[in-house]
């Protein structure tokens, strides 16, 4: 099965909060969201108006890195969520937990 390896504190960055998948040391300064708090790469420091597609897309992004999954497993599992009875998010959060 195919996982993401690439650095974690860099992910948190990328979301702009922690996402605590570093486990304790997310809670010390030497987390790298505490060290720099602005997103990773060259053009990382300047924060624009987000757009309600960026603000849509950070949040399915957070949610898929906080559980470690990739794109077309969390497909998945919405096409699943949406097809239950009930609010889809709250079905696709339950779907990603009990995995």
């Amino acid at each position: 099965m195919a996982r993401d390896t690439g650095a974690q504190c860099k992910q948190c960055r990328r979301e702009g909060e922690k996402l605590f998948l570093k486990g304790e040391r997310c809670l010390t300064d030497k987390c790298g969201i505490e060290r720099r708090n602005y997103p990773p790469g060259d053009h990382g420091r300047g924060r624009s108006r987000q757009s309600e597609y960026r603000v849509q897309l950070r949040e399915k992004q957070k949610a898929r890195r906080y559980y470690g999954v990739l794109e077309k497993q969390f497909r998945n599992y919405y096409a699943r969520a949406s097809r239950q009875p009930g609010v889809t998010g709250e079905n696709l959060l339950r779907l990603l937990e009990a995995r």
